[in-house]
C-alpha cells in the first residue's frame, strides 16, 4: 500500500482506550471521509467504529454488518456507512456488489477488512491497522494517504498527545 511516510503507532490497553481513539477520530471527521480498518477478528475494529458513530451523534446501536455488508446510520454531520468486507474475497466481488460506491459517496465510510479492497481504494483515505498485543492490548498503526488525510492524521496526533 502506498501511504504517506508519517503515521502514528501506539498501544491501547483496553477496549475503553480503543473507544477513546474512536471518539477522538469521530470528533475530527467532517462527514466526507473514508476510514479503512484492518485487523484480525477481535482486535476492536467494530468497537472503534461504534465510538466514531457515537461521536458523530448516531443514537441507534451500531452493529457489525457481516451478513448485510453495509449498515447505514444518520449522524449529526450526515450519513455514516459501516462496511464489512469479511465475507467478500476479491476486489471484483466488492465492485460487483456495488460496495466500492460507498468509498466515494456522501458521508463517512468506515471500512472493515480494508485490505481486501486495497487495489480499488480511492486516492485519499485514512488507514488504521489494529493488532493483538496481549490480553486487552492492541497495537494501533494509523497512516494517511492524501493531503486532507495528512491534516486529519495531524489533528488525531495532536488530540491524542494532549
Amino acid at each position: 500500500m502506498d501511504v504517506d511516510a508519517e503515521g502514528l503507532s501506539f498501544i491501547t490497553h483496553s477496549p475503553v482506550e480503543t473507544q477513546r481513539l474512536g471518539s477522538v477520530l469521530g470528533r475530527l471527521l467532517d462527514g466526507h471521509e473514508l476510514i479503512c480498518l484492518e485487523g484480525e477478528l477481535g482486535t476492536g475494529k467494530t468497537t472503534l467504529i461504534q465510538a466514531v458513530g457515537r461521536a458523530q451523534g448516531v443514537t441507534t446501536p451500531i452493529t457489525s454488518p457481516t451478513f448485510t455488508l453495509v449498515n447505514e446510520y444518520q449522524g449529526q454531520k450526515g450519513k455514516l456507512y459501516h462496511v464489512d468486507l469479511y465475507r467478500l474475497s476479491s476486489p471484483e466481488e466488492i465492485v460487483q456488489a456495488g460496495i466500492d460506491s460507498y468509498f466515494y459517496g456522501d458521508g463517512i465510510c468506515l471500512l472493515e477488512w480494508a485490505e481486501k479492497a486495497q487495489s480499488i481504494l480511492p486516492a485519499q483515505f485514512l488507514y488504521l491497522i489494529l493488532a493483538h498485543a496481549g490480553d486487552d492490548n492492541r497495537h494501533v498503526t494509523v497512516k494517511s494517504k492524501g493531503g486532507s488525510y495528512r491534516l486529519l492524521l495531524a489533528g488525531l496526533r495532536g488530540e491524542l498527545e494532549s
